[in-house]
């Protein structure tokens, strides 16, 4: 089992002034260090990193693994370029997501980052479907994850411990792809340009320095939390394994076709449902933005129940007081919920903003319901 992997992981930053310890899937690194709002802000900006090496890494290297990794995931990944930054999902046989890593080849080795929990699942998984083929799955405890947002990725570039950095493709719905919720330009996420820098886990406090200290132009930098890091995240409507998927959730529900599917690429596990519902619409739940009553002191963790009235209709997956918008999260629903209607969240009043479309179609579903054509024979002949 590698360092990232076990329970009692407590990041040597951890000791820096004032940080406090995240919960939940980031306990381990700080969720903030005395000033979440003043965090936020100098990562809006570019100008503070993120201590997330509480994450997993898989890499896969071989001949075979660009093929084999396109053959086992819902991503066109046929053609990948060294350096180019993309994601995939790994599906159950009913189209549920199991594994949604970020991805990125070097060359050499395809990087796989996920949640720390999944990563050991992801690398069993992998292995056994090696079979005969010319690949190698490994956990590397030597790699630690870096996150900044708007440029600061620039300012680790060209550290020496430096391996890569993968720069998160949500919300730009790719070539192949579809969404159900916003067109790009509209989406409340395009300006919201996140990176994971992966670098030598034993210079991880002394990367932190050096990017905390002035560039240029006497800007200095920053460290700052989960806290700020999930915020923007939940700002951009982005959804994470470890909080917005649990064992019912397809991708249509989260709006994850846009960045984690390519609906021309077939032969993978789970392929019939995301093409089943893709033409025929209407899946079941779906991920909305809560904007939660700021007038409680304590907000509802996520998990907890959403109702409408006296009907439970979902559950919260995500929390977080973001330094513009107040006390927001994400939830999923039933799609049947009115996209108009005050929820309630742990006795706090919570007011929707529409992420996947109510009427759960998108502009990849056909005119025509498949078969349709069948039903509209002249049976009098």
């Amino acid at each position: 089992m590698s360092v990232v992997d076990e329970a009692a992981y407590r990041s040597p930053l951890l000791g820096r002034p004032g940080a406090v310890e995240g919960p939940g899937p980031d306990a381990g690194v700080p969720l903030h260090l005395g000033d979440p709002v003043h965090e936020q802000r100098a990562l809006a900006r570019g100008e503070a990193v993120v201590d997330l090496s509480h994450l997993g890494v898989v890499t896969v290297s071989g001949p075979d693994r660009i093929s084999w990794l396109n053959t086992l995931s819902s991503q066109l990944l046929l053609g990948l370029e060294a350096g180019v930054s993309t994601e995939l999902l790994l599906l159950d046989v009913n189209g549920h997501i199991e594994h949604a890593p970020a991805v990125q080849d070097d060359g050499t080795r395809t990087w796989l980052v996920t949640e720390r929990a999944d990563a050991d699942p992801l690398a069993e998984f992998l292995d056994k479907m090696r079979f005969m083929l010319r690949v190698e799955v490994e956990r590397p405890d030597d790699v630690a994850v870096l996150g900044t947002a708007a440029g600061g990725w620039q300012r680790l570039t060209g550290d020496p411990a430096h391996l890569l950095t993968w720069h998160d493709p949500w919300p730009r719905t790719a070539p192949g792809s579809t969404a159900y919720g916003p067109k790009d330009a509209d989406h409340p996420g395009i300006e919201i340009r996140r990176a994971l820098t992966l670098v030598r886990r034993d210079a991880l406090g002394d990367v932190v320095d050096r990017f905390c200290a002035p560039d240029a132009a006497g800007r200095p930098g920053r460290l700052a939390g989960t806290w700020a890091w999930e915020a923007l995240r939940v700002e951009a409507w982005r959804p994470r394994l470890a909080r917005e998927v649990d064992e019912r959730a397809i991708p249509h529900e989260l709006d994850w076709l846009r960045t984690g599917v390519h609906l021309s690429k077939g032969c993978y596990r789970g392929q019939e449902t995301i093409a089943r519902v893709v033409n025929l619409g209407r899946p079941p739940r779906r991920l909305v933005m809560l904007h939660l009553d700021g007038s409680e002191h304590l907000l509802p963790d996520p998990g907890a129940e959403v109702r409408l009235g006296e009907k439970a209709v979902g559950r919260l997956t995500s929390v977080v007081r973001h330094e513009e918008l107040g006390p927001v999260g994400l939830a999923v629903v039933k799609r049947s919920v009115p996209a108009d209607a005050t929820l309630d969240v742990g006795g706090v009043a919570a007011a929707q903003e529409v992420v996947v479309n109510p009427d759960g179609t998108t502009d990849a579903r056909p005119a025509e319901r498949p078969g349709s054509e069948l039903r509209r024979r002249d049976l009098r002949r």
